[in-house]
């Protein structure tokens, strides 16, 4: 390479320095210029450094209060969708009570008894929820429980079939004690399946403290999971119900009975004479 083009390099490289370095230049002095009118910016404002301060304290005291109002406004929202629940479930109970007063109307306006057996299997399929169940009476001559009406034979065999003596088993105890019988109440039971002799849930009927029969519940309709709340009073309420309006019917199935036999034999007294 000659002097010339070696000089020719040199000038290329040098003008090539000298641009980059005008370059960073004027990047510098923008970046000069940049901070200081940051600097000066609060006295071009007229705000004083106290000034500023007291506004950096009210943005950190309404950044606090921001958050306080949002976390009050969680609980408030967690709250309404509580009360919400509960609204549903006082709704679904007022429904519930409304039902079982038509029904209890309805148990209570015939004394057939087959109607009478009928209105409850609806109440215990409507109101309950039970797929499958069974309706007991106690024979106080023999002392055992007998199914007069079931649903759900498919579900559970032979539920159309049961006969218990008074004491025997978890039917047994339940019409002898006259205390209501939820499968969660028995550890053994809950782990183990439904049968006959251990259903989900067995509530006597009773007239005062006397028993003389049995709702059993075996199965719940599938869109049930499980018993509720109210579930529980309505059991109560429709236990008490359901055995007056049967012992009622019963009782005048058997007195309408006896008077048709005493007439028939009244008319054969008269016809012979």
């Amino acid at each position: 390479m000659s002097e010339e083009s070696k000089a020719e390099k040199f000038l290329e490289l040098f003008n090539k320095g000298k641009e980059f370095t005008e370059e960073l230049l004027r990047e510098n002095q923008r970046l000069r210029y940049r901070l200081a009118s940051m600097e000066t910016e609060p006295a071009k404002s007229g705000a004083s450094t106290e000034e500023i301060q007291r506004l950096r304290d009210q943005i950190t005291q309404l950044t606090e209060e921001n958050k306080r109002i949002h976390a009050r406004f969680s609980e408030i929202e967690e709250e309404n969708k509580d009360f919400a629940n509960r609204y549903i479930e006082i709704e679904e109970q007022n429904n519930n009570l409304a039902n079982l007063y038509v029904a209890s109307y309805q148990l209570h306006s015939t004394l057939d008894f087959r109607e009478v057996i009928q209105i409850v299997q609806e109440i215990v399929i409507n109101l309950i929820g039970a797929e499958a169940f069974a309706i007991l009476l106690l024979d106080e001559k023999t002392n055992e429980l007998k199914t007069i009406a079931s649903e759900g034979e498919d579900v559970m065999p032979n539920v159309d079939q049961i006969s218990i003596r008074l004491g025997d088993g978890v039917l047994g105890q339940v019409a002898k004690t006259g205390e209501s019988y939820y499968i969660n109440q028995d550890l053994d039971a809950s782990a183990g399946s439904i049968t006959i002799e251990r259903p989900l849930a067995a509530v006597p009927l009773k007239i005062k403290e006397h028993v003389i029969g049995l709702i059993v519940i075996y199965k719940l309709l599938q869109q049930k999971d499980s018993f509720s709340a109210v579930d529980y009073e309505l059991f109560s309420l429709l236990a008490a119900h359901a055995a007056t309006a049967i012992f009622s019917s019963k009782l005048y199935s058997q007195s309408e009975r006896k008077l048709n036999t005493i007439q028939s034999f009244l008319d054969l007294l008269t016809t012979t004479s």
